[in-house]
């Protein structure tokens, strides 16, 4: 786990090396200090040797510029390493999660990526820079105040070796208590997200069905949560404070009767006992440090675990960069294709499929909900792959082209319309990012989106984030366009004109087959006018095709076409507007 995480320091590791360096300088200098003050007493003070004095309190003067200058240069380093690795880190994330296929998205919340990418890499962060400058410190003095009690007076390091035991085996008791709960609050900080994000997303649905009070008390559920697991860490975490400072009183008592027998037989003078007071306070400082660190990282572990659980998920799909450079044609073939989310032949979504697409046809895709319609479409652009079979498109299988290649060659407007925060200009651009005005303002003729040339903007109107002042069919219309703007060989609407009227969609079908020539237009659609008019018409049932042809035949011997047209045109064999 840690190599993995190291990997993002790349070109701080200098300032990550040196930061140790100047914690060892900084501890140096802050133990010299006591060493110096007792050699004035014994050696100055007691002898009356001003010069002797002076010289070491220059001394003292020099170790404290250094120590302050060491500390500073740490913290300058320190500071600086730490948040270069959190943001590489947040970018080595940000761009896996790129590489996902939907299949890996689907193994992950949105709330707890945004977790991940967020609160977890903060905590990280405090661990790397706890780790570099602390996590050194600490020890250090801890070592050399240990070597300077020796030096001093070595019998009354026999008191911290009854004092450290102690302190190590509560820190070790309450540690483990705390972990499991640490566990347990990045869980609650995903669902809290989750509420935030649906609430937030869904904000116009909360207040049409007037679920305010519904959605403040989800919010406080979560909030609540996360603050009574913090709570209850916090009881436990602050046991140790108390414990810390009971043994670093009993060891300044035991010091005091101890060092002065020592005193009172000429085996220790007075200066030397009361650097081993400080060096005392130093030990056990380092010890609480130490035990804080302790703390941190045990919390911080479970965030990098959460992070490297992101990094070390592969990528489902090969994206065979160096596939097929270009989608010839249109043609699409399914060939005993089956499918199943799980990737494996339970359960199966799709079952058997085998279906011919000449390039350049019209296809309407009906059935029932759940039927496989956006399965079956999402195996064309590779967002999923096949279980078992295959799906060629240009008569080539989908895998031997560059993913890239592939999908601009198969462009789809996807069931949930989604536009990203900028102008008109800059979400048609996703299409092709070197479309001329002229491209993008045919793209948007195609689509009927006839609304963007009336706004005194144009091209340059506002899109807020999500689209949201636009209507649904407005959105749906941009989606569209910005999809022509590919001018791919293969073109998919799942269920992508369900919130514009008949007419409009009756438009925009006829501009279609206007406009947009040499290409395959596949149409999910809940409407039998929507493909009505198609070259041929494939009707789903529970992930298989139950048939097959153009409007006329299906009406004269399929049951459930007939039903739709029955139900939805009144039995009229031309619902054409």
């Amino acid at each position: 786990m840690i190599k993995k995480l190291a990997k993002s320091i790349r070109e701080y590791k200098t300032s990550a090396l040196l930061t140790p360096l100047y914690m060892i300088g900084e501890v140096a200098m802050e133990v010299l200090i006591p060493t110096l003050m007792a050699l004035i007493i014994d050696n100055g003070v007691y002898q009356n040797d001003v010069s002797y004095i002076v010289k070491l309190s220059i001394m003292i003067v020099f170790a404290a510029i250094f120590s302050m200058l060491f500390g500073i240069m740490g913290a300058y380093s320190g500071s600086k390493a730490s948040c270069g690795f959190a943001k590489n880190l947040r970018h080595d994330l940000f761009f896996h999660i790129q590489d996902f296929s939907f299949k890996n998205i689907d193994s992950f919340s949105t709330s707890s990526l945004i977790t991940r990418l967020t609160t977890d890499v903060q905590n990280v962060q405090q661990a790397f820079q706890m780790t570099i400058r602390i996590c050194f410190r600490a020890p250090i003095m801890f070592v050399f105040a240990i070597i300077m009690v020796i030096h001093n007076s070595g019998t009354l390091v026999a008191v911290f070796a009854v004092a450290i035991p102690v302190l190590a085996i509560a820190c070790a008791f309450f540690i483990k208590r705390v972990f499991p709960i640490f566990n347990r609050i990045f869980k609650h900080y995903d669902k809290l997200n989750r509420v935030i994000e649906e609430n937030l997303i869904g904000i116009r649905t909360v207040k049409a069905y007037v679920r305010e009070e519904e959605e403040k008390e989800k919010f406080d559920s979560s909030s609540r949560a996360i603050h009574d697991d913090f709570v209850k860490a916090q009881k436990m975490m602050v046991m140790i404070n108390p414990l810390v400072q009971s043994v670093s009183y009993a060891c300044i008592l035991a010091i005091c009767y101890f060092g002065a027998k020592l005193i009172s037989v000429g085996s220790m003078g007075t200066g030397e006992l009361m650097s081993v007071f400080t060096y005392t306070m130093q030990i056990l400082s380092s010890l609480i440090m130490i035990a804080m660190i302790v703390v941190n990282l045990s919390m911080s572990k479970a965030s990098a675990e959460r992070i490297i659980e992101v990094l070390d998920a592969s990528p489902e799909m090969d994206l065979n960069e160096n596939g097929l450079k270009k989608v010839e044609d249109g043609s699409i073939c399914f060939d005993h294709t089956n499918f199943s989310y799980s990737g494996n032949n339970t359960p199966l979504v799709l079952h058997n499929i085998n279906l011919d697409i000449k390039s350049g046809e019209m296809v309407g895709l009906l059935g029932p909900t759940g039927s496989g319609k956006s399965s079956l479409i999402s195996l064309i652009a590779r967002l999923y792959d096949v279980t078992s079979g295959s799906v060629s498109v240009g008569g080539h299988n989908v895998k031997d082209y560059d993913i890239k290649a592939l999908r601009d060659g198969v462009s789809v407007v996807l069931q949930k319309n989604t536009l990203f925060s900028g102008t008109v200009r800059s979400n048609l651009l996703w299409g092709n990012e070197n479309a001329t005005d002229e491209e993008l303002i045919w793209a948007l003729k195609s689509a009927n989106a006839d609304f963007v040339f009336t706004s005194k903007d144009g091209l340059d109107s506002v899109v807020e984030q999500g689209g949201n002042n636009f209507s649904g069919g407005q959105k749906q219309r941009l989606c569209i366009a910005r999809a022509l703007v590919k001018k791919p060989k293969v073109l998919i609407f799942d269920d992508s004109t369900s919130a514009v009227d008949t007419q409009t969609d009756h438009q925009i079908r006829n501009a279609l087959r206007r406009d947009v020539k040499n290409c395959t237009k596949i149409i999910i659609a809940q409407r039998v006018n929507s493909v009505m008019d198609a070259d041929k018409i494939v009707i789903l049932e529970n992930g298989y095709i139950d048939d097959v042809g153009t409007h006329d035949e299906l009406l004269m011997r399929n049951r459930t076409y007939q039903d739709l047209v029955k139900v939805q045109l009144g039995g009229k064999e031309n619902g054409e507007n």
